[in-house]
């Protein structure tokens, strides 16, 4: 039943309203990077500067003791491009293996990847961390990269649940065409599971770029520092007064992800709905 004209005037305006109360804190974070240092608390509900301070870019992107925020930028897409290269690469191919291919003990195989999604992360640091110093992979960016080549536990369930959706037929007729294991996975399969793939590929984007606690954990050098580090340089000592250049350096920091959302959000949507095949 359609609403009436006043309902749908009332519902507008409801969403409207909780929309903006959703992205405030996001407008508040934008408005702020362009306050002089000394307005931005004072008037701290405003979103409209009393005038523009687009120095806080420049002095923000300075960075620190030589290093700028080209740097730390680097640092945050080599570390999330080559993460989420290996994630969702092997999260595929063991993905098939498990959906695919019947062997020895696979669903007890499958039941401990299982297991290993509801392990909280705190409880994994410290043994994390004493394997990776026997490495001797401390201060460096491959333990923020390898572990992630030996695929992610929801990827690959992801991945699984929409293989499943495509007809077996398939691999028959390749097989029958000559097409080893590998054939049917990289001819037939791989292409039909390329929402799944785009899915997994914003996900990863987005948890590496967010990511906090294993860079503070395992990078000692400020030059190596992600922008999510690098930020909290902000507050440390002679630059504690810097808010413009944080909130200006924040703001930059969220274009990746607002640019990735925007291009690729249609494929969250059909990546998670698994529907396979479209006739």
């Amino acid at each position: 039943m359609a609403m009436s004209k006043p309902k749908r005037i009332l519902y507008h305006v409801l969403v409207t309203v909780f929309a903006l109360l959703m992205i405030y804190p996001i407008l508040w974070l934008v408005a702020s990077s362009l306050k002089p240092n000394d307005e931005i608390f004072t008037t701290s509900y405003s979103l409209i500067p009393s005038r523009l301070e687009f120095s806080n870019y420049a002095s923000g992107f300075k960075g620190f003791g030589g290093t700028t925020f080209a740097t730390f930028f680097k640092n945050s897409f080599i570390i999330v491009i080559l993460s989420t290269i290996g994630a969702v690469a092997s999260s595929a191919l063991v993905a098939f293996g498990l959906a695919r291919t019947k062997f020895f003990g696979q669903k007890f195989w499958f039941a401990c990847m299982m297991a290993t999604m509801m392990l909280p992360h705190d409880v994994v640091i410290v043994p994390q961390y004493v394997m990776f110093a026997k490495f001797g992979w401390l201060s460096s960016f491959k333990p923020l990269i390898i572990p992630h080549f030996f695929g992610t536990p929801f990827f690959i369930f992801l991945i699984m649940q929409f293989i499943r959706t495509i007809p077996k037929e398939l691999d028959e007729a390749a097989k029958i065409d000559g097409c080893s294991k590998y054939g049917v996975f990289y001819r037939v399969v791989l292409p039909l599971i390329g929402p799944a793939l785009i899915t997994s590929s914003i996900f990863s984007f987005y948890w590496r770029w967010d990511d906090f606690i294993n860079p503070l954990i395992y990078l000692n050098s400020p030059e190596k520092y992600p922008v999510s580090l690098a930020l909290k340089l902000f507050l440390d000592g002679e630059s504690l007064n810097n808010w413009g250049g944080m909130f200006a350096m924040a703001t930059l920091s969220l274009l990746p992800v607002v640019i990735v959302f925007f291009i690729f959000q249609k494929y969250i949507v059909e990546g998670i709905s698994t529907t396979g095949l479209k006739g």
